[in-house]
């Protein structure tokens, strides 16, 4: 395992579905919150479904075709970043995030993405690195921008959380932008 420091007692490590029962309780702790503009609080309602969404990332990190990272924060899982999807023969992945509140403001989903970001870029040859996200989610977007990724456009009226029709802004990064 690896564990890469985002400083301030703050860890990026591998999420797997061993830790179900920590994630579980992060979910719980932050449910209401993170599930404001995300699915991972709906789709881990109890220890199995976190269970089964953590062991579908490790599939997809088996394949090659995404990845899951939690964020600890003085020991204690506070958040995380992915790779939702990851296309290496296009050359482009889609990173996403979820924190709960206790851990908001300190910066970690933006170090923790950029991490994510230049692995990507820099050791898997991607070409282009998305950031989808619902126009409703300001800290996000704030995230996109600090991150300097260029907003592409709004697919209006996109997709449906929590019986809500949501606009999906979509911003990325371009390999040539990120190494400059």
């Amino acid at each position: 395992m690896f564990v890469r420091s985002l400083g301030d007692g703050a860890e990026l490590r591998p999420l797997e579905p061993w830790q179900a029962e920590e994630f579980f309780a992060h979910m719980e702790r932050g449910r209401e919150f993170i599930g404001q503009h995300i699915g991972f609080a709906d789709a881990a309602k109890d220890l199995d479904s976190a269970r089964n969404l953590l062991q579908r990332y490790a599939d997809k990190t088996a394949s090659d075709t995404g990845r899951i990272y939690g964020i600890w924060l003085d020991d204690k899982l506070v958040g995380g970043v992915i790779f939702r999807e990851m296309d290496v023969s296009q050359g482009r992945a889609e990173v996403g995030c979820w924190l709960e509140p206790a851990a908001t403001g300190k910066g970690l989903i933006t170090r923790a993405a950029r991490v994510l970001i230049d692995w990507a870029i820099r050791e898997r040859g991607m070409h282009r690195v998305e950031w989808l996200v619902s126009s409703k989610n300001a800290p996000s977007i704030a995230v996109a921008r600090r991150l300097g990724l260029t907003r592409d456009g709004v697919l209006r009226s996109y997709f449906v959380h929590r019986g809500v029709r949501q606009d999906l802004e979509v911003w990325s990064v371009l390999a040539p932008e990120w190494e400059s």
